[in-house]
């Protein structure tokens, strides 16, 4: 029964999350704890899938590969599994387990069919990190973002209407773009199988190479938009800032895959054996996340309201990504690696702890929250104030406060935490001697202005959340502690958490970063499981 369902791990972060939604959706308003407890559930047996499959990818085969049907690759659906797409379904079942535990303090009843959307939203997203071909990758797109497109609406309101239905127009052009590129890479290569088609392009005549090139130049752009690089990533801002607390947590997963999906393919299509293709775009990747950290920097600084200054963080994150898939060197992707998993969990984290802030500037409009009696009585006392030299900080405020600043640490990459780590991780990787240029003192271009990038963005980030944690922290002790649950701040405590689990594991953690990274520069192992020996 263990070895047989061993076998079929690797359709279970697809099947749980369709199979918990479909029973959600007939389920009525008064079986709303039912819903809830179901959507716990599968979070949980989510996680415990995905820790299985990243163990079996470090300790087992570095690359599993199921099979629908028993169908060879080349003519069927092939799902697998390696330590990127491992790593990302922690990520994501991290994530959406917390999402959902915050929300059932009082997101999930702001509309309908929160739980059903949550869950296809996770199941969208686990199928496109675990796809092995271009159509199907499509496929859990689309399932993805129109999941999406319901939580993005989700709690109604004019901002919420008018940034969903801009993000909505600009997805569905995306797609035409998707399907466009996937038809012109068909159409010249016959076949949408990622490893068939990296064994394929080498052998593609001079004549067709630059079709198969245009193809992929425009399926690019379609991965771009999403994952918000500059100047395609307008819509994010408005989009994450006016989506309810957990639906923006896990959106920030959203912008992970389309850099997963252009540091797959570019490592698989266009690497080192793709003939005369090799390298195509990278140039472009790299100049381009260069702009696109620089935009999120000046985003940062320009705003003081929270959540924006989040969806810039966002930006600032996929910039960094996106520049180290072009900087093409495998310590640089080994730190962006890490420092994808670092900030996709302190991006969520700074999410949900936002709605707690700026809960403490109206303490009377939320009538749902109770105060967090675990760490505090809420005991106010003006005439001992007075007598005292300074004001008491109730501990409510010191955690919410402690948490901000961890969240500003891991974003601006500054020690000890694992955002630092991270940053320096991929600063190692340009500055040594095999990195971007010849030699120790001859660093090319490009590595010069990532790195300029990567500490202009971290300085700004700096001024940015200093700012905006005096001003949002200085302005809530004035008026009033927020009434917080505990249901509400476990869930920012577990993401924290694992950052500082990752800093204090930064050694055996990079090390399996590296390991993905030289997985993901030389594919050799990926194509021979997926292709069956075939190249």
């Amino acid at each position: 029964m263990l070895a047989a369902l061993q076998n079929h791990l690797a359709i279970l972060p697809i099947l749980l999350p369709l199979l918990a939604g479909a029973i959600m959706i007939p389920l009525d308003d008064q079986r709303s704890r039912l819903r809830a407890g179901l959507g716990i559930l599968s979070a949980l047996l989510l996680l415990g899938v995905a820790i299985a499959l990243a163990t079996q990818a470090q300790t087992g085969p570095a690359t599993t590969v199921y099979r629908l049907g028993n169908w060879p690759a080349t003519f069927g659906i092939v799902l697998v599994v390696d330590r990127l797409s491992a790593l990302l379904l922690v990520l994501t079942a991290l994530l959406g387990l917390a999402a959902l535990v915050f929300s059932l303090a009082r997101w999930q009843r702001m509309g309908a069919h929160f739980h059903a959307l949550f869950q296809f939203q996770l199941m969208g997203l686990n199928g496109a990190f675990l796809t092995g071909d271009l159509f199907n990758l499509f496929v859990f797109f689309e399932v993805l973002l129109a999941a999406s497109y319901g939580l993005a609406l989700h709690g109604s309101g004019i901002a919420r209407v008018k940034a969903g239905l801009h993000y909505i127009a600009i997805n569905l052009a995306a797609s035409l773009l998707f399907l466009i590129g996937v038809s012109m890479i068909y159409g010249v290569a016959g076949t949408l199988n990622m490893a068939d088609l990296a064994a394929r392009i080498p052998a593609i005549p001079a004549e067709d190479r630059r079709l198969l090139e245009a193809g992929g130049a425009i399926l690019g752009m379609a991965f771009l938009v999403k994952a918000a690089m500059w100047p395609l990533g307008f819509w994010l801002a408005n989009t994450y800032t006016a989506a309810s607390p957990p639906a923006a947590a896990i959106f920030s997963m959203m912008s992970k895959v389309g850099a997963y999906a252009i540091l797959r393919l570019s490592m698989l299509l266009f690497g080192d054996g793709a003939g005369a293709s090799a390298g195509f775009g990278h140039e472009f990747l790299l100049v381009g996340g260069i702009a696109t950290i620089g935009f999120g920097a000046v985003s940062v600084l320009a705003t003081q309201d929270l959540a924006r200054l989040a969806g810039a963080s966002v930006l600032i994150s996929s910039g960094t990504l996106l520049a180290a898939v072009g900087a093409g060197q495998v310590a640089v992707t080994a730190g962006a690696l890490y420092y994808l998993a670092s900030s996709a969990l302190a991006i969520g984290a700074l999410f949900l702890l936002i709605e707690l802030l700026e809960r403490g500037r109206d303490v009377g409009a939320d009538v749902l929250a109770v105060t967090l009696e675990a760490f505090g009585d809420g005991h106010d006392d003006e005439d001992e104030v007075e007598d005292e030299a300074g004001v008491a900080i109730p501990a409510t405020m010191a955690i919410l406060g402690a948490c901000f600043l961890c969240c500003a640490l891991l974003l601006a990459g500054l020690p000890p935490l694992s955002g630092f780590v991270a940053k320096f991780a991929m600063l190692s990787g340009i500055l040594n001697p095999e990195g971007l240029g010849r030699g120790p003192t001859d660093v090319a271009w490009g590595g010069w202005l990532l790195l300029g990038a990567l500490v202009f963005s971290g300085l700004a980030t700096v001024i940015a959340m200093t700012r905006a944690g005096i001003r949002s922290l200085w302005a809530t002790s004035g008026r009033g502690v927020p009434r917080v649950r505990v249901i509400e701040i476990a869930p920012v405590l577990l993401l924290i958490g694992l950052c500082l689990g990752m800093t204090a594991g930064a050694g055996p953690v990079l090390r399996y970063m590296e390991n993905t990274a030289q997985a993901l520069h030389a594919p050799q192992d990926y194509l021979r499981q997926v292709n069956g020996g075939s190249r």
